[in-house]
């Protein structure tokens, strides 16, 4: 449990951690809460030569609406998520998933960049912004780039960052009218990582069709997992409780979960179809339509 040896080194610019990132290359890892990377590193699951800590960059903690999008910087804490009043009232998933994120003491350090350049298909943040259909932007040398949250995650603890660039924002299009969202999980215990978890966001028409639907899967792929088939089988649709079972037994049938202390794949599978019910239920009734 104690961390390979390391050379720890504290920018207080994003220029600065940027130029860190390409003198150390590969060798180095980011660290902005650290309640991901240092728990690795004691396991000695990653063993970074190099931690650059961005948690002293100024500018980069924010949530606010500008564009069209809510944009979060990516050095934004749990916490200051979790206490958003525009979250509470506009963006109900990302609170949903904000709370059941471990416990106070690391909401109040952790950050929402970290979560998901993390790259962990355990982490909450990934499936809530595939859901929201989200855009993060990573900055580098050669400036900033946005990358479409579809095309962020590659795999098992990999994403689309370059090794010199930073995740510095999260984009996020501003929800039309009748619009909600629901994020649920199964953990063994509060704070645990999900047996399984669900992120769901869908806008409706004045007559309850279904115009827009997001829905994603916490843990039980390698990667977080857009379930594109449940997504076609609702948009354009009313939702009767019928079609909503359709499209959780396809959620659930699209997923690629293991079998581990969590349980085996049949009951992940379960867990999925059940959450994946619920979530469009309450996503529906905080949109505002019966």
């Amino acid at each position: 449990m104690i961390p390979q040896a390391f050379n720890y080194e504290a920018p207080t610019t994003l220029a600065g951690a940027i130029a860190l990132l390409q003198k150390y290359g590969s060798d180095a890892k980011i660290m902005s809460g650290g309640h991901s990377l240092i728990p690795m590193m004691k396991l000695r699951l990653a063993t970074p030569e190099h931690v650059i800590d961005i948690s002293g960059i100024k500018g980069m903690e924010y949530i606010h609406e500008e564009g069209g999008y809510l944009k979060i910087g990516a050095l934004t804490k749990e916490v200051a998520l979790e206490e958003s009043q525009l979250i509470h009232s506009k963006y109900p998933l990302i609170t949903d998933a904000t709370k059941m994120i471990a416990d106070p003491s690391v909401r109040n350090l952790a950050t929402v960049g970290g979560n998901l350049a993390h790259g962990d298909a355990a982490n909450d943040h990934p499936a809530v912004m595939l859901a929201l259909r989200a855009t993060v932007l990573a900055s580098g040398p050669n400036g900033d780039r946005e990358i479409s949250i579809d095309d962020f995650f590659l795999g098992f603890f990999t994403t689309a960052l370059e090794a010199d660039e930073i995740l510095t924002e999260i984009r996020i299009p501003i929800p039309p009218a009748r619009s909600g969202g629901a994020y649920l999980k199964m953990e063994r215990k509060v704070g645990d990582y999900a047996t399984a978890g669900v992120a769901v966001q869908l806008s409706l028409d004045a007559s309850g069709h279904c115009q827009q639907i997001g829905i994603a899967l916490t843990n039980v792929s390698a990667a977080s997992l857009r379930s594109s088939r449940a997504e076609e089988a609702l948009r354009g649709q009313m939702l009767s409780d019928d079609l909503i079972q359709k499209a959780a037994t396809m959620a659930a049938q699209d997923c690629d979960p293991n079998a581990d202390l969590r349980g085996s794949v049949a009951y992940k599978r379960s867990i999925v179809k059940t959450l994946v019910a619920r979530a469009i239920h309450i996503a529906v009734e905080r949109a505002g339509v019966q």
